[in-house]
């Protein structure tokens, strides 16, 4: 168990996608898209759409693919 005050913590989150570079992409496209009209596909106390995206991330609701490319 963790013991980080903020929910969901850094630690499970980074679990889910890998990194915590990974984990700022995903939930930064993700939150434009809640701007942008996106219905949120979670029930959260926020209208902050990070923090929506953080909490869609965490309960698995966000899919996404990880491609790594090298550097030309």
């Amino acid at each position: 168990m963790n013991n980080s005050m903020i929910n969901p913590s850094i630690v499970d989150l980074k679990e889910r996608v890998g990194d915590k570079y990974s984990l700022v992409v995903i939930t930064s496209k993700r939150a434009r898209q809640l701007i942008q009209g996106e219905k949120p596909l979670v029930n959260v106390d926020s209208n902050k759409t990070l923090t929506i995206a953080i909490n869609e991330v965490d309960q698995g609701k966000i899919h996404f693919k990880v491609v790594h490319e090298g550097i030309k």
